[in-house]
């Protein structure tokens, strides 16, 4: 079972960087609470823990303290930006990380940048600082800068659920990659379900579900009932008893 920290920047008296009507904490948290769920609901053998779940505020401190304990693989410290220019998505490594942290930061930096292509968003490069959440993590740990809250066009795209969602599914696919995560075998609907579906006591045959839709044949229900059935080729249009029903039969 692989560990996987996210930790959500910021948090209860402290909202990080603010503008446009967003909040720094708010973003990081809602980011970090569906990553966790696309991660445990599509990957095998990999648990989510965050350092919150809720708006509450931490010491730096206490976040890496927990990380280590946990015996976490690694840890990605989901963030927001300011500082105007022209906005755009970057990703930190401590400036003495190993070569995991730098593996790790490089695999979630092209999937995230690869899930924000399509929206024009700036690619500000892979970047190294001597930020806590890297330096004090005992396992690979990367710092994701997810667009300007006080760009407008950026603003405007993190108010926008599939901009949201495009981050959410870069990170978690950046995390599957680096850790070989495999996705959940889903068993493939049955599109052609055998039901029995019984009129006056005469079992019906040929009856499929498909999608959850029950369909039985027409003339075979028709004569079960004893009711009189008529086509109209051209019309597609079957009458059961003098009461005309659409059908294709």
């Amino acid at each position: 079972m692989k560990k996987v920290w996210l930790d959500a920047g910021h948090g209860g008296k402290d909202p990080g960087a603010t503008g446009h009507g967003l909040q720094e904490k708010d973003i990081a948290l809602a980011l970090s609470l569906a990553i966790k769920d696309k991660l445990e609901n599509e990957y095998e053998g990999v648990q989510v823990i965050l350092s919150r779940s809720a708006d509450v505020f931490l010491e730096l401190k206490e976040r890496t303290n927990k990380a280590n304990a946990a015996g976490a693989d690694i840890l990605v410290s989901i963030h927001c930006n300011a500082g105007g220019g022209a906005g755009g998505f970057e990703s930190f490594r401590h400036t003495s990380a190993s070569i995991a942290a730098a593996e790790l930061q490089h695999a979630l930096h092209t999937e995230i940048m690869s899930a924000l292509k399509p929206y024009g968003v700036n690619d500000r490069g892979q970047k190294s600082a001597n930020l806590h959440m890297c330096r004090e993590s005992r396992m690979p740990a990367v710092l994701t800068e997810n667009l300007f809250i006080d760009v407008k066009n950026d603003a405007d795209r993190l108010m926008k659920a599939d901009i949201i969602k495009a981050i959410v599914n870069g990170h978690a696919a950046g995390i599957a990659k680096y850790l070989g995560l495999q996705k959940k075998s889903v068993p493939a609907p049955n599109q052609n379900a055998i039901v029995k579906v019984i009129v006056n006591g005469k079992l019906i045959e040929n009856v499929k579900q498909i999608d959850q839709v029950t369909y039985v044949p027409l003339r075979a229900l028709c004569e079960a009932l004893g009711a009189k059935l008529s086509w109209d080729n051209d019309a597609k249009m079957a009458t059961v008893s003098g009461v005309s029903v659409s059908s294709d039969r």
